[in-house]
């Protein structure tokens, strides 16, 4: 699994990319990450995603366990295990707070968590799970579609910091790196999930994220966060809002009266 990595001290924050995009979105936060964060920082390409490896399937159990193993190496007994996750990779990270795949986190973070789901969109998901990865002949076209999809378009140009390892080349052409597969993640169990978690867990979403509204969230976390007038990508559009969520709670030691 690809990883991105900085920082030292025995503390370890994870940050979790969202479906369609790579590691490469917290770019801006990682940029950030010596002022606003006392320890060491990972941000990892979900596999089917960038450059880590393709897998078997896409269940969000399955995803958990992928990451699960590729951080555990790096956790350390004498310090705390944060996650951070957009949209998708938020669902793992409650995924990992249930402690169910071998790693404990002490704290997780979801922002822009797609709750509500139509069969439509479903069904949406498992046909671009079915289809064979597009391809295109110029690398513009391949830039355009990928921008699109990650949620990047008007925020990030083409090959830039934050839109790195999306596109790659082939021997029919250009094509974007996500693995088609990985659409066929069905639709996330984030209430139940959210119930399971053996950790403090807090959900979150900008104000112009039109995949989530803070009342869906507030229907699984009463406490659900508004992190300002930003779009879903907000750790690329506003990343020091991000770290001042995170860092409330690391600061003032918040916790939780869940188990």
């Amino acid at each position: 699994m690809y990883i991105e990595q900085g920082g030292e001290g025995a503390d370890l924050l994870v940050m979790l990319h969202g479906m369609g995009a790579t590691a490469a979105v917290w770019s801006p936060m990682c940029a950030q990450a010596s002022d606003r964060w006392r320890g060491r920082w990972m941000a990892v390409d979900l596999p089917g995603h960038g450059e880590s490896d393709p897998q078997d399937a896409y269940a969000v159990g399955q995803y958990a366990a992928s990451v699960a193993l590729a951080v555990l190496p790096h956790v350390d007994r004498a310090g705390r295990l944060v996650v951070l996750g957009h949209s998708l990779g938020g669902v793992i990270g409650l995924a990992l707070a249930t402690g169910w795949f071998g790693i404990a986190p002490h704290r997780v973070l979801g922002v822009g968590i797609k709750v509500a789901w139509t069969d439509d969109e479903l069904r949406g998901m498992e046909t671009l799970a079915a289809r064979p990865a597009k391809q295109f002949a110029e690398s513009e076209e391949a830039w355009d579609r990928y921008l699109k999809v990650s949620g990047l378009a008007g925020l990030a140009e083409a090959g830039s910091p934050a839109a790195r390892r999306g596109v790659r080349r082939d021997a029919e052409g250009w094509r974007l790196a996500m693995d088609p597969r990985a659409h066929g993640v069905g639709k996330p169990p984030t209430g139940d999930l959210f119930k399971l978690a053996r950790c403090p867990v807090h959900l979150g979403r900008a104000g112009n994220d039109a995949l989530v509204t803070l009342e869906q969230l507030r229907a699984i976390d009463p406490d659900a966060s508004d992190l300002g007038p930003h779009g879903h990508n907000v750790m690329v559009e506003a990343p020091a809002t991000v770290w001042d969520w995170l860092t409330s709670f690391e600061a003032s030691n918040v916790s939780s009266d869940r188990p």
